[in-house]
C-alpha cells in the first residue's frame, strides 16, 4: 500500500508535463545537408522527467537525425535547439520531427516542409 500512495503523489507531476511537442522548426540548406532549428514546448519537472531529445524522420519513419538534449529546461520553456548535418534525400518535399521526454516518450510529429 504505500508503494502504490507513493506512485500515486507522483502521478500528478507527470499529469502536468504532458507530452513534448515541436511547436516551430525551420530547415536550411547547407551545401548537401541540412540545418534543422527545432523549438520544443514541454512542463520539464528536472532530472525526473524531461525532454530528453528530438528526431528528424522521412515519412516513412527511417530516422534522418537526432538531438539529444542532456539535461532539464525547467526554467527555459519553449527553448529552441539547433542539428546541422542532416542528409535529407532530395526527393523529400516533408519531414516530421518529434520530441521525446524520459517518461512518456515521442510526442506527436511536427510536420516541415523542405524548400528545395
Amino acid at each position: 500500500m504505500r508503494h502504490l500512495l507513493a506512485v500515486a503523489a507522483l502521478l500528478p507531476a507527470v499529469a502536468m508535463a504532458g507530452e513534448p511537442r515541436v511547436t516551430a522548426a525551420t530547415a536550411t540548406r547547407e551545401g548537401a545537408t541540412w540545418r534543422f532549428e527545432v523549438t520544443v514546448a514541454h512542463a520539464d519537472t528536472g532530472w525526473e522527467h524531461y525532454v530528453d531529445g528530438w528526431e528528424i524522420a522521412a515519412p516513412d519513419g527511417s530516422r534522418l537525425g537526432y538531438r539529444a538534449l542532456l539535461h532539464p529546461h525547467v526554467t527555459e520553456q519553449p527553448f529552441t535547439r539547433a542539428l546541422g548535418g542532416v542528409a535529407v534525400p532530395p526527393e523529400l518535399g516533408r519531414v516530421a520531427i518529434r520530441a521525446h521526454d524520459s517518461l512518456r516518450g515521442w510526442g506527436e510529429p511536427y510536420l516541415l516542409e523542405l524548400g528545395n
